[in-house]
């Protein structure tokens, strides 16, 4: 059987993602401002800037279960809003 796990604060919502980078992180959470500082650097080359504005942050999406996989093997989405340069 499955261990009881409280879930009661878990909220769900919806909301307008918009445009955005996205990357696969592959390894320790620590790592992952390197990836994003990446992330941002290919959104500007490509005529765009992170828009970390009002409701719209960086966010993640956990692959791995890190309470049972290695630092090194954790991925992990990561999501960078951006909007069109002037």
């Amino acid at each position: 059987r499955k261990k009881h796990t409280d879930f009661s604060r878990v909220e769900f919502f919806t909301y307008a993602e918009g445009r955005c980078v996205q990357c696969l992180h592959v390894g320790p959470f620590d790592d992952e401002p390197a990836t994003l500082a990446r992330m941002a650097g290919f959104a500007r080359e490509q005529g765009f800037a992170p828009a970390e504005t009002g409701p719209r942050r960086h966010h993640e999406i956990y692959l791995s279960d890190a309470r049972r996989t290695a630092p090194d093997k954790l991925r992990t989405v990561l999501r960078l809003p951006v909007e069109k340069r002037p």
